[in-house]
């Protein structure tokens, strides 16, 4: 087939882009010819709360990625239809996740329609966990562009629902595992290029930071006296997409200055490894949630996970098995980690994760997206 993805990638940075770059490279694994078409301009300043949306990696030679797309001029979103009409797509994918971006990518998908070519909506956020009025007037402009959908998490399939009045075609596929970031290190090598002990336990928090992750409510649980007995630190690793203020207050009250180990800027990609490599549990405390591409990267290198009970965490943690799904709440959370710690969890659980894993390959999505079509859906 020939396959258009719109969404980020190079030159841009984060999750997202990882995500299209790493779908694209499993399409043209499978011998179809792929291109990529991002943003010349993706936000406008105001809009981006970290210090910048650009990687400082080297460009992906593997993959053909075109800068065409400005999100904030409608001259050029016809443009970029048109140009994808021409190239006469099989299939174009909008990998969607803000309303920002409802009506741009449904001008672009309604000049580039073709009796040949499918519109998909590959949907990470439907409704973001944030929302602003615009979620409420902008995605059925894009809902309405579409073919049908891919979800990675069944509570969105509920979201999109809500826009989809012609009951189009919806499939939910699993967030795939992010292994691009190569192999782990041993626990040894990875204090050492992070210069922290090794012998010490370490939870991580990874990512971004803003509400709805819930630090707050991990620092809260952290400083558990029942902690305390075992030589266990709490790693943050992330950009403030906030004030960060309020949580560095929040560990001097809580006596935790020196437990908590803040690694607070970007984390490029040949970083990531050297965080979970040396993390024994991985801990993901959100208040909402759909899915989670950390999940995904702890599912790579295999670590337990620690997850709250909100959008599709639960659907991927099996509780008890590979880490615990606890609700939003400080002491549950505390408990987990006491449990994971007092009785030596880790071993069965990374027995445990090996096996499960497998569930979360690229090809399972692929063949989603392929089959969207042609299977009984989702409604």
């Amino acid at each position: 087939m020939k396959i258009v993805i719109v969404g980020t990638a190079f030159p841009y940075r984060g999750g997202l882009a990882a995500y299209n770059e790493r779908l694209a490279r499993e399409y043209v694994k499978q011998g179809h010819e792929v291109e990529i078409i991002t943003f010349s301009l993706q936000y406008p300043g105001f809009l981006f709360p970290g210090k910048s949306q650009f990687s400082t990696e080297f460009a992906p030679e593997d993959l053909k990625i075109s800068r065409m797309i400005h999100s904030m001029n409608p001259l050029n979103w016809i443009k970029v239809g048109r140009k994808i009409k021409e190239k006469s797509p099989d299939m174009v994918i909008f990998c969607y996740w803000m309303a920002f971006m409802a009506p741009c990518f449904g001008t672009i998908a309604r000049y580039a329609r073709s009796p040949k070519t499918k519109m998909v909506g590959l949907i990470h956020n439907m409704i973001p966990h944030e929302p602003t009025i615009l979620d409420k007037l902008f995605p059925k402009y894009f809902v309405n562009a579409m073919d049908g959908f891919v979800a990675m998490a069944e509570s969105v399939v509920t979201d999109i629902n809500h826009f989809d009045t012609a009951n189009k075609p919806k499939i939910v596929s699993p967030h795939p595992i992010y292994d691009h970031y190569g192999e782990a290190l041993t626990k040894t090598e990875a204090a050492i290029k992070l210069g922290l002990r090794e012998q010490k336990d370490y939870v991580l928090f990874f990512g971004f930071i803003r509400h709805y992750k819930g630090l707050d409510l991990l620092l809260e649980a952290f400083a558990d006296e029942r902690l305390r007995k075992f030589p266990v630190r709490l790693i943050v690793a992330g950009e403030f997409y906030e004030n960060p203020q309020p949580y560095l207050e929040q560990i001097i009250r809580l006596k935790l200055d020196g437990l908590v180990e803040l690694r607070t800027g970007f984390i490029p990609d040949n970083e990531v490894r050297n965080y979970f490599s040396v993390a024994d549990m991985v801990a993901q405390p959100y208040r909402t949630a759909t899915q989670s591409g950390v999940s995904q990267i702890a599912y790579h290198f295999e670590k337990p996970m620690l997850v709250t009970n909100v959008g599709g965490l639960s659907e991927i943690i099996p509780d008890g098995k590979v880490g615990y799904v606890v609700g939003v709440e400080p002491t549950q959370i505390a408990n987990a980690m006491v449990d994971f710690f007092e009785n030596k969890r880790s071993e069965m659980m990374i027995g445990n994760i090996k096996i499960e894993k497998k569930k979360f390959l690229w090809s399972r999505m692929t063949s989603a997206i392929d089959g969207l079509f042609k299977e009984p859906h989702v409604d």
